[in-house]
């Protein structure tokens, strides 16, 4: 089924370009060692503001480090970052939609208002307040993207929730004495998997940019 798909957009010659510049990427980031024999933090005060050369393709910074490899390491950092941190928001948003969407009107109430209340903060700001608490560190980061990504994921789950809850097939299974538990992971969740794919699809992209404005900002990890 992916050797399928795969072949389908290698055809067109816009999703051909696009997935190769994306493994290209991807491929770079994680084999960022094999690729640079330098470290992305050693400093050479001698090579400071290199030009480019074929030791350094792409120069050296004013503590004369090496820019492709920083680029490459940096890449790999952005990688780990967009692909945990949207994990874990997406299994966050999922558990919070599902108990929004199958709970009773109450406990949706209350979520809801929880969501649209972390959904009102600017990213920048919430970025502000979790460096001073906890430093600009991964962790910072993570949680940045969580509590901006968490809200969406959980609204839309919710939604979905709510249209498979009174299907027929979830109905009958309710008379038949099924337990929520049950009905939430064998009824509902796979019929949802579809919308979650897309979101995460959507979403790795702008993961990465907030980790790099959040970089650019100070706020970001710290090498």
């Amino acid at each position: 089924m992916m050797w399928r798909t795969v072949r389908r957009i290698m055809r067109e010659p816009l999703g051909a370009i696009g997935l190769t510049l994306v493994t290209v990427v991807v491929l770079s980031a994680v084999f960022a060692s094999a690729l640079t024999s330098y470290a992305p933090s050693k400093i050479s005060p001698a090579e400071r503001f290199a030009p480019p050369s074929l030791l350094h393709l792409l120069g050296t910074d004013h503590l004369g480090r090496d820019l492709l490899t920083r680029v490459l390491y940096g890449g790999r950092v952005a990688l780990l970052i967009a692909l945990g941190a949207t994990a874990v928001s997406l299994v966050v948003g999922v558990v919070l939609g599902l108990i929004a969407g199958y709970g009773p009107r109450w406990l949706d109430n209350v979520l809801l208002l929880i969501f649209d209340a972390v959904k009102s903060f600017p990213t920048v700001m919430l970025a502000l307040t979790l460096v001073t608490l906890f430093g600009p560190s991964l962790y910072a980061v993570v949680l940045v993207v969580m509590l901006v990504n968490v809200p969406g994921y959980a609204r839309i789950i919710r939604t979905q929730t709510l249209v498979l809850k009174s299907a027929e097939h979830v109905m009958a299974a309710r008379s038949m004495g099924a337990s929520a538990g049950r009905i939430l992971r064998v009824h509902i969740l796979p019929n949802i998997i579809g919308p979650i794919l897309i979101l995460i699809s959507m979403d790795i992209p702008v993961v990465v940019a907030i980790e790099a404005g959040m970089s650019f900002d100070g706020f970001g990890v710290r090498q």
